[in-house]
């Protein structure tokens, strides 16, 4: 099912989920950055800003025009919507000499993600791979996923360290989502809407809406196509994995770890890193004891500790950790790539290092042997 939607239709959509009493979770400006956070209405999306990203950096500015998706990606995924930063697992009270445990249920209300790119779909559907799709689902993050609702929007303005079309997961969204929507800017402000599944295709029929001409379906390939071009391949991903492995012990390694501060942020940005630990805390009185799980990170020395010590010691073992997982051995783990190509772990890395640049010198190294 497809339809033109014009800008003020967005309201509408907005109004329809609310009215269902569901949360609608949408991109928004705050903190001079656009993040993900529950709207009560359309005119709190980032209407008329982008984005201008490069490696280590990351500003808003104006555009000249109302774009409502004119942006590429910001510091949050919708990671903190299924895998959340922390959980609370168990509580246990002492009463009356007795133990009562509790276990901790997501909340139950349902949420509609509005404005997923499709880098992020993916990465959605590469969580779901490791957290439920295995012999043993992730009790939370399974709850959260089947109330969620995902609008995703096809990207048309990519930021300077996009590369979702090297690793094949967008700048248009094939799958995963209930209903897509194409920004088309060409002079006519309108959107392209296409439904994914039938309660998409429900919600679509409630919104005011255009048929669909040829013309539309040709301006809205044209939008993904432009973006595709802006992108290029900038990482050859066709031999990554065995490239990889095949230098474990490469200096590249020591050169990162020569500018990597072990600040985490590209763990914490990525949409599909998975890295949590458990703490436990218990009541000083002993009256209770709670055990929650939070978000970890492979850049962390403790993460790898065992007992006798820790196994991942210096910062080069823990980047190849991070690069090597991401790119080859995940796919053996979970049989899908690791990385989207969202960028988010060069913009937000403090010294702005470049997942690209680091496989592109490991490669440069290998074509220069005789």
């Amino acid at each position: 099912m497809r339809a033109v939607l014009a800008p003020e239709a967005l309201e509408a959509i907005v109004e329809e989920l609310r009215r269902r009493d569901w949360r609608v979770v949408a991109p928004t400006v705050r903190d001079k950055a656009i993040v993900y956070d529950e709207i009560a209405s359309a005119a709190e999306l980032p209407v008329g800003w982008k984005d201008v990203q490069a490696p280590g950096s990351y500003k808003l500015e104006l555009r000249d025009d109302e774009a409502r998706f004119g942006y590429a990606v910001g510091p949050q995924s919708w990671k903190r919507e299924l895998l959340a930063p922390s959980v609370r697992l168990l509580q246990i009270e002492r009463t009356h000499g007795s133990f009562k445990a509790a276990e901790d249920a997501a909340e139950a209300k349902r949420t509609a993600f509005f404005g997923v790119r499709p880098c992020e779909v993916a990465a959605i559907k590469i969580q779901d791979r490791v957290l439920i799709g295995g012999s043993f689902a992730d009790g939370d993050y399974l709850a959260r996923r089947k109330n969620s609702f995902v609008i995703a929007v096809n990207c048309g303005e990519p930021a300077a360290n996009c590369f979702c079309a090297s690793m094949n997961t967008g700048p248009k969204a094939e799958d995963g989502y209930d209903l897509v929507l194409t920004e088309i800017l060409d002079g006519a402000h309108r959107f392209l809407a296409e439904a994914g599944t039938g309660e998409g295709a429900e919600l679509l029929a409630k919104l005011p809406q255009q048929p669909a001409a040829d013309a539309d379906l040709s301006a809205a390939q044209k939008v993904t196509d432009t973006a595709r071009e802006k992108m290029g391949i900038t990482l050859d991903r066709s031999d990554v994995r065995d490239l990889l492995l095949a230098n474990l012990e490469h200096p590249r390694y020591d050169d990162v770890a020569g500018r990597c501060l072990a600040c985490t942020n590209c763990t914490l940005a990525c949409p599909t890193c998975f890295c949590t630990t458990v703490d436990d805390a218990n009541d000083l009185s002993g009256a209770g004891s709670e055990r929650t799980r939070k978000w970890d990170s492979c850049f962390t020395a403790q993460y790898s500790e065992m007992h006798g010590g820790g196994t991942r010691r210096s910062l080069q073992s823990r980047y190849r950790q991070w690069l090597i997982h991401k790119l080859a051995t995940w796919n053996d783990q979970f049989d899908t790539q690791g990385c989207v190509g969202c960028g988010r772990c060069i913009t937000w890395c403090p010294v702005g290092i470049d997942i690209r640049e680091e496989v592109s010198a490991i490669r440069a190294t290998q074509e220069a042997k005789p």
